[in-house]
């Protein structure tokens, strides 16, 4: 990269979860819904002795992509590693179920999901994982209307049930900071030992489950650099495409038969998983 280019550069994964929404959507067409002076926190964590936050770390705008009607959903990675509690998955899930029934009375509103979470919130485990089931239901809805786009950008990742979440979405953009696992590396090798997984080993970590990987292996969409302005072009050029023919979850039997000649009796090397996958699964 060139210094003019380096210079001019916004980078996304710096930005807080409410700029990150604003960079998206078309300029001035920004508006938040159930914002902090809604005061609408999470009523769990206090008894646990643990500091809310006013949107439950998770901001939902309404405005324009492209000069149509959309909603982003910005999970705020700074609070709580950007778990999913009761409050946050609720957001979610409410915002794309109004989105859907927006398309069945014929406003073509479609939406964006910037993933930066580890998943479900421990501290509110069984309202967190039936919110990311109310989310995974969700986005299986409205993608029959309009593209629902997902975003990994970093640092956090996307993991456990969120990351069922970001493969059900119509697309999945993500930056070579990104980061996407079912779990994540320190769970690994807590359950399986350092000889699974070494969660200190950040090769390995960005070989296995890092966005470029992703990319390469069939599990994203486009591989994006992280520029604000590079991942609004990139979302925007999803949108105009319209829904894929068979998004990624309904072409899982392209995906099962690499995956059933997999090696389980030692750990997986990156060039394999490519090589066993490779980028025509992204057709």
């Amino acid at each position: 990269m060139d210094a003019q280019r380096l210079l001019a550069r916004r980078s996304f994964t710096e930005l807080h979860a409410r700029a990150r929404a604003q960079a998206l959507l078309d300029p001035g067409s920004f508006r938040e819904l159930i914002d902090p002076f809604e005061r609408l926190a999470s009523p769990w964590l206090p008894r646990q002795g643990i500091v809310t936050q006013a949107d439950d770390g998770l901001v939902v705008a309404r405005g324009l992509l492209d000069g149509n009607p959309a909603v982003v959903l910005a999970i705020e990675g700074a609070f709580q590693g950007g778990s999913m509690g009761e409050v946050s998955a609720a957001k979610i899930a409410g915002s794309l179920e109004l989105a859907a029934e927006d398309n069945r009375q014929g406003i073509p509103t479609r939406a964006a999901i910037v993933f930066e979470t580890g998943g479900v919130r421990l501290q509110e485990a069984n309202l967190g994982l039936a919110g990311i089931a109310e989310i995974q239901a969700a986005i299986v809805d409205l993608r029959r209307y309009q593209p629902v786009a997902g975003i990994v950008a970093g640092p956090v990742g996307c993991y456990g049930g969120m990351s069922i979440a970001a493969g059900l979405c119509s697309y999945l953009l993500v930056t070579r900071e990104a980061r996407l696992g079912l779990n994540g590396p320190a769970v690994i090798e807590q359950e399986a030992g350092i000889a699974e997984f070494d969660s200190r080993d950040r090769a390995t970590i960005w070989g296995l489950s890092g966005g470029e990987q992703r990319y390469r292996s069939g599990l994203a969409d486009r591989y994006v650099e992280d520029d604000a302005a590079q991942i609004r072009q990139a979302l925007l050029a999803c949108m105009r495409a319209g829904r894929p023919g068979r998004c990624r979850s309904e072409r899982h039997d392209a995906f099962l038969p690499p995956l059933s000649q997999a090696d389980g009796a030692r750990p997986a090397e990156p060039a394999e998983v490519i090589a066993a996958f490779g980028e025509e699964l992204r057709a």
